[in-house]
């Protein structure tokens, strides 16, 4: 984002979200002293259990002044403290952008990203030199490329990814700057920084910081409002709708709502100051991997949620530099291929549109969308009206994570084998099964290459009907299957 946007982008979130406060304050709803007391008492207590530091000391200082002052505080004053609230959670959200640092993050960090991403050897790279690798040898950009392009020429996207590792947010990046569009801003963990060398990829391409530690109702509220500000003012967004990654590897069937909802809001400000180009476009896209750096942390946190145990992981294998190149090593003689799926899009509403970006109804005829957010002739929000809406956009989204997953020959591997593992320890459960591997040590190779052949079978069906996506090594089997 463009500095001069940034400053008055954020001006007008302070003005908004105060105005807001006041307002329902006025129309008996909290106090203003209740809405700070309650920004007070959530961060003194997530402070409480954090690790001390320069941000941790200089927010404990903050917000032990508000609890001090709260008490003799007049209305204006009180205005004031939350003003400096607001203030520091935009500012902290927002982050920095370079457009020079960009340019040289995405010219010069291909062959980076491509050792990262690509799993590339030391010994393959000694063989090769002086060429580097290209990130375009083990990432597969497919789908609907050029009506993403086409309407952002028309409006503002949307897009909205699956989510099953921290690299997401990078390849997502580097394939809005492949396709030859401007970066999109997107928000990204503030553990995920502690990397320092993919920390500074994501924060030169486009990211901003997501706090989910932060159990603040204002945090929250101030979070949604710079993303719904950025996407008026023409800034193209990235949203990961599953909220957090994937613990079991499987795509998403139950979404969150809270920042894929600001299209309306966003289109309904803009129909009200009417700008030209007023529309916003939601559009999926689906990530498949062979293989995802994270998996063992992940699979650990999925067999705990039983238990409620964890639900932010802050400490897995993306934040270990050494982690990740041991990583590549291990799996650098696999053909791995990452396959990046665009779908098509839609308005805020769920209906598809056009490469116009004219949305349409189920028989394929024009309609006008603006129609669904009038009240009395003029562009308004309705709470409980918008949430639907956002739900039925959800339910649009989660079709075309299905249709457009890609099954690589791991997944269906590992599916086999847990098939397998069910059936030779029945009434064992999950957790128990997936930690010990069953009663037995081993498995007879027949087996698993039958249960193998089952599932391709299934597959076939599956890919024939349009419900699913294979991946070429995938094809290949079923086809020696088919002969």
């Amino acid at each position: 984002m463009r500095q001069e946007d940034q400053e008055r982008i954020l001006t007008e979130l302070q003005s908004r979200i105060l105005h807001r406060i006041t307002a329902q304050a006025a129309a008996k709803g909290p106090p203003l002293e209740e809405v700070l007391a309650d920004s007070i008492y959530h961060e003194l207590r997530r402070l409480k259990d954090e690790a001390d530091g320069r941000a941790h000391r200089e927010a404990g200082a903050f917000w032990a002044e508000a609890r001090k002052a709260l008490p003799r505080g007049n209305e204006r004053a009180i205005q004031s403290l939350l003003a400096r609230a607001i203030d520091r959670y935009s500012r902290e959200i927002a982050g920095y952008f370079d457009e020079r640092v960009y340019r040289t993050v995405t010219r010069a960090g291909e062959p980076v990203l491509a050792m990262l991403l690509g799993a590339t050897s030391p010994k393959r790279l000694a063989a090769n030199f002086p060429s580097m690798p290209q990130l375009s040898d083990n990432l597969v950009v497919q789908g609907e490329t050029e009506h993403l392009r086409r309407l952002h020429e028309v409006g503002t996207v949307l897009l909205v990814p699956t989510h099953v590792s921290h690299m997401d947010s990078v390849i997502t990046g580097y394939v809005v700057w492949k396709l030859g569009l401007p970066p999109f801003l997107y928000g990204a963990g503030l553990n995920l920084f502690s990397n320092p060398l993919l920390g500074y990829f994501m924060r030169n391409l486009g990211a901003y910081t997501v706090d989910r530690k932060k159990a603040d109702p204002l945090y929250k509220e101030v979070l949604k409002e710079y993303a719904t500000l950025t996407l008026e003012n023409g800034y193209d967004n990235i949203f990961f709708p599953g909220g957090t990654r994937s613990r079991s590897g499987a795509v998403e069937k139950r979404l969150k709502y809270g920042l894929m909802g600001t299209g309306i809001p966003a289109y309904i400000n803009n129909l009200k100051q009417k700008k030209n180009k007023s529309k916003v476009f939601i559009v999926p896209a689906t990530l498949s991997y062979q293989l995802v750096l994270e998996a063992e942390t992940l699979m650990d946190d999925f067999l705990k949620e039983v238990g409620k145990s964890r639900y932010i992981i802050t400490d897995d294998e993306f934040s270990r530099p050494r982690r990740v190149f041991e990583f590549a090593q291990q799996v650098f003689s696999l053909d791995s291929k990452i396959f990046f799926t665009l779908g098509r899009g839609m308005d805020p509403f769920g209906n598809p549109v056009d490469d116009h970006g004219e949305s349409l109804d189920p028989h394929g005829r024009h309609i006008d969308a603006s129609r669904y957010v009038l009240v009395d002739g003029e562009p308004r929000e309705l709470p409980q009206r918008d949430a639907e809406y956002t739900r039925e956009v959800g339910e649009r989204v989660m079709d075309a994570y299905a249709r457009d997953n890609v099954v690589q020959a791991t997944n269906i591997t590992a599916r086999a084998i847990l098939t397998l593992l069910r059936k030779q320890n029945p009434g064992m459960d999950l957790v128990r099964l997936i930690r010990a591997g069953g009663r037995s040590e081993d498995m007879e190779l027949l087996a698993v290459y039958r249960e193998v052949e089952t599932i391709m079978r299934q597959l076939r069906g599956m890919a024939d009907r349009g419900g699913i996506r294979l991946s070429p090594t995938t094809q290949r089997g079923l086809s020696l299957i088919h002969i």
